[in-house]
């Protein structure tokens, strides 16, 4: 059997079982906790125990793994992550490379690569091959999957740059690849098509946030070129309501697409966005988005819907297991 990096290792594929596709444990600049977090907003023992009740809660729900794209631009931290991956051992965690940037790449690379300053090859692509092929950092972790940003202003150069960066670093090794995108702009339009001039393997794409979108014909266009939809922000009610999310996948399955989408939250166990107000910004503002939401409420709603055991079976495990296969 073809084999998947997690933090603990490398697992079978068939082991992955039931995968939520878009999940973070924290979303956390290294900066921001440094200067303004230690002593005010930021406890970490707190919450790491924090993070490993929650995590160990989703497993005992039935799912088996979860796909980290935390990337550079969102905090990626991987030591804190092995800590908690080493309490919850009913639960692997996929954790990716790339950037997490909407119009410019960062300082680090502005200057360095083709035609700058330092003409050389670009060493974003060269940091992402490492990150995949020998550990990140010296952790001995390996990234399993590739992500960039396409937002609303499009294809900026420095957009531009990265995405070709994680093509190239796809057709290298390998590896998937998942890409935010503006629903509300289509932006999943010309993430698509850069992927496809570059050579990517669009079956091992995942177009993210896809399911903000309510507009069959949109979907139904990404979906047809082979890339998976990422409806996965349920509970995040502020871009589209749950029972709208769970009418477009209905909608999508009975047209037979349910080979093309996966399920998700993009949640977190923290997020820094809010500092020491999280707890109650989640309360009073999306109390449904946590990673419990799609086990207790959405999967009983789609199969009101009239999804098939069969369909949530093929998004929960039969797709994330062709992505990373």
């Amino acid at each position: 059997m073809p084999a998947v990096e997690t933090v603990r290792g490398p697992v079978d594929v068939d082991d992955l079982g039931q995968t939520l596709m878009h999940e973070h444990v924290f979303v956390l600049a290294t900066e921001h906790v440094d200067n303004y977090g230690t002593g005010a907003w930021w406890d970490e023992e707190y919450r790491v125990a924090d993070a490993i009740t929650k995590l160990r809660a989703l497993a005992a729900k039935g799912v088996d793994t979860i796909v980290d794209p935390t990337v550079w631009g969102l905090g990626r931290y991987i030591p804190r992550i092995q800590r908690i991956a080493a309490e919850v051992p009913d639960l692997n965690i996929i954790v990716a490379t790339g950037l997490y940037c909407d119009y410019d790449v960062p300082h680090q690379y502005e200057h360095r690569g083709p035609g700058l300053l330092l003409d050389i090859p670009d060493p974003i692509i060269d940091d992402f091959v490492r990150d995949i092929t020998e550990g990140i950092a010296d952790t001995g972790v390996k990234a399993a999957m590739l992500k960039c940003v396409v937002e609303h202003r499009g294809l900026t150069a420095g957009v531009e740059r990265v995405c070709r960066a994680v093509a190239q670093a796809h057709l290298r090794t390998g590896v998937p690849i998942t890409v935010h995108t503006n629903a509300f702009t289509q932006a999943g339009l010309p993430a698509v098509a850069l992927f496809a001039k570059e050579g990517v393997d669009l079956t091992k794409v995942v177009l993210g946030h896809s399911g903000d979108s309510n507009d069959l014909d949109y979907l139904m266009r990404l979906a047809d070129t082979g890339a998976t939809l990422g409806m996965d922000r349920f509970g995040l009610d502020v871009y589209n309501a749950t029972p709208a999310r769970v009418e477009t996948v209905a909608d999508l399955c009975a047209r037979g697409y349910a080979d093309r989408m996966v399920l998700s939250h993009d949640a977190a166990c923290f997020m820094d966005y809010f500092a020491g107000a999280w707890d109650s910004a989640l309360a009073q503002s999306a109390p449904n988005w946590h990673y419990g939401h799609i086990h207790d409420d959405v999967l009983p709603a789609l199969r009101e819907r009239g999804v098939t055991d069969t369909q949530l079976h093929q998004m929960l495990v039969e797709n994330p297991r062709r992505y990373f296969s």
